[in-house]
């Protein structure tokens, strides 16, 4: 590997995409704003998706896909939704093209194809569904619907990075319709912790699981729950929304069902999503000054052999033993690749896989044969040891779930020692600048409160704790009641 990452200390945006750069997961695309996901980069987005589709589904919920277009007078039935999204809309006018009488070659609008009704690219997609469950829901027994559609969304961000904001991006959205209140706050909370395990338990990222302001709701939502990570410089990373999204969406679109006693109601709803962000979360978690750092149940590749000979018969030596090694570890669903490519020296594969993140990487050349060993080496701590043969397959398992704890704990530590209370607004600002990470503040619970604190600051209510306590005690800026902490950080 010829390119060198810039250090995290040194400029930690430049590093990050960097590391995206030498573990090759993306690239800028033609469009401005939009990424092309390379295959190292979606066999990640695979692995992350493949699992929570199966949280999803033990869950009760399907998958089902719904238009790419929405008509505009769908998008503005629900006033703050389509309010919320307006800035960020893409729009198509008009549906074909033809060659440009003055400009030989060149294609313009057809002004005959203008459309009766601009259509929306969607940025969400309630619009959309909700005036299709219109007809799907007549009576509670079509209750409750449980969706989720795995689909790209168009958002038209001034201000882009790779994974983290896009101006297209990939994402898993459920919408779902209840016959209660209590049964829709209950989903809302239930897919936000699906998130959190998934979070804590496979990327090995600890979230603070919370509410939002009413500032930073999700527009058209009653409540907006989150679950919120701290990146490596202290900054938080939204890294998943669960929404309870109460009737507006039915009102919006009258959608009603009749109850057991055959009143009509409208229908409760929510609606939830994850996207591709999580790669990001996942770049600025783990990765360090080599390149990636990937958590082993979420890493392409688990392991990577590397032979090192000279010639095809020592090549093919090292392969009669190292194959029943393979065979083995792929019983326990463990990848390997088995780097066999003569084009590149040993040396240049090592860089290759530290910068890509795999796990563990073993190397074996004719000397390790005669005594009977291997160098196995984990990414996470750089240590490497020499392990005999017989024993590498039980001892890459346990590694496997020991890289994965670590990861987690390594994590861990860095929110708690980063997580303090302040109580002053002169404190706030003062460590805000010398010590990135999450504060926990009283806040009086106002917008132009919160707003102040952004304006002078950056920093913004990331969530108020679920399982924060209550405390007596005043904002820190107004002086007036409050009942409990927020957390205030910046954020990405």
């Amino acid at each position: 590997m010829s390119e060198k990452i810039t250090s995290r200390k040194e400029d930690y945006s430049k590093w990050y995409l960097d590391v995206i750069k030498v573990s090759d997961l993306a690239e800028n695309a033609e469009v401005k704003g939009c990424m092309v996901i390379k295959p190292y980069g979606f066999a990640l987005w695979e692995k992350i998706k493949d699992e929570l589709d199966r949280r999803f589904k033990e869950t009760g919920h399907q998958n089902a896909y719904f238009p790419l277009l929405v008509p505009k007078k769908l998008f503005e039935a629900e006033e703050k939704n389509a309010e919320g999204f307006a800035k960020e809309c893409a729009i198509v006018t008009h549906h074909r093209l033809k060659n440009d009488p003055d400009n030989k070659g060149k294609l313009i609008v057809d002004p005959t194809s203008k459309l009766e009704e601009e259509l929306i690219v969607r940025p969400t997609s309630e619009a959309i569904i909700w005036s299709t469950y219109k007809k799907w829901i007549q009576s509670y027994r079509d209750l409750p619907i449980l969706i989720n559609q795995w689909a790209n969304v168009v958002r038209w961000e001034m201000r882009t990075r790779l994974f983290l904001r896009t101006a297209e991006f990939l994402w898993q959205e459920g919408h779902t319709a209840h016959a209660t209140k209590t049964e829709a706050i209950t989903e809302a909370e239930q897919m936000l912790e699906v998130y959190a395990q998934f979070a804590e338990n496979f990327m090995a990222m600890p979230v603070i699981r919370g509410i939002k302001s009413e500032s930073e709701r999700f527009a058209g939502a009653d409540e907006t729950y989150t679950i919120e990570a701290m990146m490596q410089d202290g900054k938080a990373l939204q890294s998943g929304t669960s929404h309870f999204l109460g009737q507006n969406f039915a009102k919006a679109f009258d959608v009603k069902f009749s109850d057991q006693t055959g009143k009509q109601e409208y229908v409760w709803a929510t609606s939830w999503g994850v996207s591709t962000r999580l790669i990001g979360a996942l770049i600025m978690s783990h990765s360090d000054d080599l390149g990636l750092v990937l958590p082993p149940k979420l890493a392409p590749i688990h392991v990577a052999i590397v032979p090192i000979y000279k010639g095809e018969d020592q090549l093919e030596i090292i392969k009669e033993k190292i194959n029943p090694i393979i065979a083995a570890l792929r019983k326990l669903d463990i990848s390997v690749k088995f780097d066999t490519d003569d084009q590149k020296r040993p040396g240049w594969k090592f860089a290759e896989y530290e910068a890509k993140g795999v796990p563990v990487r073993l190397a074996v050349g004719m000397r390790d044969l005669e005594q009977n060993q291997i160098e196995v080496a984990r990414r996470d701590t750089q240590e490497k040891q020499t392990i005999s043969i017989d024993s590498v397959v039980e001892h890459i398992q346990q590694l496997l779930i020991d890289i994965q704890e670590n990861l987690y704990q390594r994590a861990l530590k860095r929110q708690t020692e980063h997580t303090q209370k302040v109580d002053t607004y002169a404190e706030f600002k003062e460590k805000l600048e010398k010590e990135p990470g999450f504060f926990l503040a009283h806040w009086d619970g106002t917008a132009e409160t919160e707003e102040l604190i952004q304006q002078e600051t950056k920093a913004t209510i990331r969530c108020i704790p679920l399982d924060g306590e209550l405390e007596e005690g005043k904002c820190m800026v107004t002086g007036k009641p409050s009942t409990r902490r927020a957390i205030f950080a910046k954020a990405y």
